[in-house]
């Protein structure tokens, strides 16, 4: 969890562009869809079609699957 209260407060404090999340965890929908809200570019990356998270992959603005 630690992870992505860190990442939410990077990306509204202006620190970073792009935050990717290498998951499949939805615990991370919510930094994503922050970090979008304060225009940083979103990306979720899943391991495989099976591992994807459509919460992941519907809250980020590119998304990509593994194979």
């Amino acid at each position: 969890m630690r992870l992505a209260v860190d990442a939410t407060a990077d990306a509204v404090a202006g620190r970073i562009d792009v935050l990717v999340i290498v998951s499949r965890d939805t615990d991370f929908k919510p930094a994503l869809e922050r970090a979008a809200e304060a225009g940083v570019a979103t990306v979720a990356i899943a391991p495989g079609s099976h591992g994807r998270s459509d919460a992941l992959q519907k809250a980020a603005s590119r998304a990509i699957t593994l194979e």
